[in-house]
């Protein structure tokens, strides 16, 4: 057997090592991760990566481009969708709790001089009114900050920041915090679906009680039969007990009832305050959207995190790869 000569070994070694150092390079070039596109989308864009540098004195020659072209960026990056849920939200929540406070006050008003004129007979229903009354100013602070809070965590997790404001890692706990503000919000829109079918029965009374008055008036009009045989028994709804006093208005009196300010205002307040809590119903099944939407987003990034970080540990192998064929090569050579 012919023996192979040190210099023909080093020149075929050194041609193999060049071969590898050649494929490895290939290899590098030929992955493009998203953020590489991303970046030169935007270079793409705005022409370069790097700011333009004027000296003092001297005017841009963007002019008012560059405003305006920074203005829209700045627009760009406003959650719409979670501006419209929380404008809707506090409209809803403010109709709902200022018409629905000074509805109840009315109405124990009427209760008072027309249908319980014994105190101790409503003082049952005085008590719970002014429960919910408190309980109105708790829900108004707690929906305030709860609106803002969304508000915010829509700009924070809002894809048009991200790009403005660079990448950024997405943890676990932040993934948590959004699956954690899902499950609330959603807690929160079944509990307003309650509330705006019980803000639907005191619309119904009033209801009721202004159908029937309609219907002494007309009879009056008409001359036909007298209207006193019409009653509204307040007892019937439950709100006072069957032992008050008189309980029950008919005729004339009836309709002086359905004249007064005080049921003329009770009355549309009720109203305005069941389409508040209806309004803000509608405003939690819009948040429920955007931040199913915004979660789903965040576990996407985390899978790109993911991605990263092995192709990350990918690209350092093959560097080593090169940097030990290099010293390899070198050392024959």
């Amino acid at each position: 057997m012919v023996g192979v000569t040190k210099p023909e070994e080093c020149a075929r070694t050194s041609k193999t090592y060049f071969n590898l150092g050649n494929e490895v390079n290939t290899r590098k070039k030929m992955v493009i991760t998203r953020p590489e596109m991303e970046i030169d989308r935007y270079r793409w864009m705005c022409g370069s990566s790097r700011p333009h540098q004027y000296q003092r004195g001297n005017r841009s020659p963007l002019g008012n481009r560059g405003c305006f072209e920074c203005c829209i960026k700045c627009l760009g990056g406003v959650p719409y969708a979670s501006l419209v849920a929380t404008i809707l939200c506090f409209s809803g929540v403010a109709l709902f709790c200022g018409c629905g406070h000074v509805a109840l006050t009315g109405t124990v008003t009427i209760l008072e001089q027309h249908f319980s004129t014994n105190t101790n007979d409503h003082a049952l229903l005085s008590e719970v009114v002014q429960l919910m009354q408190y309980v109105i100013y708790g829900i108004a602070s707690f929906f305030f900050l709860y609106g803002i809070i969304l508000l915010a965590e829509g700009f924070y997790t809002t894809s048009a920041v991200k790009e403005l404001h660079s990448e950024f890692k997405t943890t676990a706990c932040g993934r948590c915090i959004s699956g954690m503000f899902v499950f609330l919000t959603y807690v929160l829109g079944v509990a307003w679906l309650g509330v705006f079918g019980f803000s639907a029965v005191p619309v119904f009374m009033f209801y009721n009680i202004w159908s029937s008055c309609e219907v002494i008036k007309s009879l009056q009009s008409n001359a036909t039969a007298s209207g006193d045989q019409i009653c509204v028994d307040i007892r019937q709804y439950g709100i006072i007990p069957w032992s008050a006093s008189p309980g029950k208005a008919c005729g004339s009196t009836l309709e002086s009832i359905c004249s007064t300010n005080e049921f003329y205002m009770s009355y549309h307040l009720f109203i305005v305050a069941c389409a508040g809590a209806g309004a803000t119903v509608i405003a939690l099944i819009h948040f429920l959207m955007v931040l199913s939407s915004n979660w789903a987003y965040l576990k996407d990034a985390s899978k790109m995190q993911v991605y990263q970080d092995i192709r990350a540990k990918e690209e350092q192998e093959l560097q080593d790869i090169q940097t030990r064929s290099k010293e390899q090569l070198n050392s024959y050579t």
